[in-house]
């Protein structure tokens, strides 16, 4: 009875140790921009010619459906894909951009990154509020301001630097095509949405901070990005988009952030894919409206998908119809099985509540965004971030919409 209980004892250990060998081994952040830009371009078919997928697209399957994978080392070809596909049906494309043609320094805590294209040059300056020490300092960009609208306290304690992104700098929040600052740089690109453009813009700070190197006391192995509703998006986009950016909050991002495009079509009075901003997305996106949603070959429960294998945090309102919370709810557990596949599903998580003013972080939803800056910013690797909370949506049957995690 002994050697088999011992037996069972060094099974159990053996499993919990390649459990956190597995995890280990899966990084927490990268040092490139995106490491999934090298593969070769998908062939992008007209919308009448796509298929038509009714439930949520399975993020394991390949392109040219030829099969799917669930291994780690093919997410960076998923997360190519995906992109691709994203960048191709509703955005734009987010131009790549060479260190060379960069410049930036840091006078009075305050970063202004230059950047020059075609002859001509587009400048973001940001400050920056440090903490007291010695630093580096893990920092949070804030969309807007310092930490985007969640309370200043949660970073101000922790000390973390905070770094205000002024989006305006590149492109308005209701665009006139052509008329942007980043239409100087790209003339060939002025369909592009806001949410190409945007992260385009974060990225270039990210891009500052490490031409100024250790100069900035910046730890740039701990870089978070927030932001709430049209901001809350931003930070997805941004956080999907840019691997050097190790933990995304995107509170209360409604259609067009986490949402998933086909659920909202199911709701009520909501932010449909035919019902929101055009400035932010391609005017072409638009015939995908209404039924045509489900030709789509995403869906955005894989936007949420390319923050994996680094950290993800929604937050949700309930007491906004608009929102769509039911379709936040079904994506994130959509998107959290990518993370579940890979054995680290405590690095994505979604509290979703009501009973609070929009963009007001209520203390009740403190303790999971103090979790995963703990655990993730502040490398407290004995936090429990593993949240999946909302209780309102316990009865809905989200699996019904990902047939292929079943």
């Amino acid at each position: 009875m002994k050697q088999t209980t011992r037996l069972w004892m060094g099974i159990y250990i053996l499993l919990l140790c390649l459990t956190a060998c597995g995890q280990k081994q899966i990084p927490l952040v990268y040092n490139h921009e995106n490491t999934a830009n090298s593969y070769s371009r998908l062939d992008m078919l007209p919308m009448d010619e796509l298929p038509e997928i009714y439930t949520l697209p399975d993020p394991f399957a390949w392109a040219d459906g030829s099969g799917k994978s669930t291994s780690f080392k093919d997410w960076e070809r998923h997360r190519s894909e995906i992109i691709q596909q994203l960048q191709h049906y509703e955005l734009g494309i987010k131009p790549v951009v060479s260190k060379d043609s960069i410049e930036a320094v840091l006078t009075d805590d305050t970063l202004r990154v230059t950047v020059h294209e075609k002859g001509e040059s587009l400048v973001l300056v940001a400050p920056i509020k440090y903490p007291e020490g010695d630093g580096p300092f893990p920092a949070v960009i804030g969309i807007g301001f310092p930490t985007g609208s969640l309370p200043t306290e949660l970073f101000d304690t922790r000390g973390i630097a905070q770094i205000a992104f002024d989006f305006s700098q590149v492109m308005s929040h209701t665009q006139t095509r052509g008329s942007e600052p980043i239409n100087r740089l790209y003339p060939e690109h002025t369909a592009i949405g806001a949410y190409s453009a945007w992260p385009w813009g974060v990225s270039r700070l990210i891009d500052g901070l490490e031409i100024i190197g250790k100069k900035s006391n910046i730890d740039l192995s701990h870089l978070a990005i927030t932001g709430c509703s049209f901001a809350g998006k931003m930070a997805l986009y941004a956080g999907a988009f840019d691997e050097r950016i190790a933990l995304t909050i995107a509170q209360e991002p409604g259609g067009g952030g986490v949402d998933a495009w086909r659920v909202s079509e199911t709701l009520g009075h909501v932010e449909t894919l035919g019902n929101t901003s055009r400035a932010w997305f391609l005017e072409s996106m638009f015939q995908f409206a209404g039924e045509n949603v489900s030709r789509l070959p995403v869906d955005h429960h894989e936007l949420a998908a390319l923050v994996a294998p680094r950290a993800l945090l929604v937050l949700g309102n309930t007491d906004y119809e608009w929102l769509a919370e039911e379709s936040n709810y079904v994506s994130c557990q959509a998107a959290r099985m990518v993370w579940k596949v890979f054995g680290i599903e405590d690095r994505m998580g979604f509290s979703i509540q009501g009973g609070h003013q929009h963009c007001a972080l209520p203390e009740s939803q403190y303790p999971e965004v103090e979790a995963f800056i703990d655990k993730f910013l502040l490398g407290k690797q004995e936090v429990n971030t593993s949240v999946t909370k909302a209780e309102i949506f316990r009865d809905v049957d989200y699996l019904k919409w990902m047939p292929w995690a079943e």
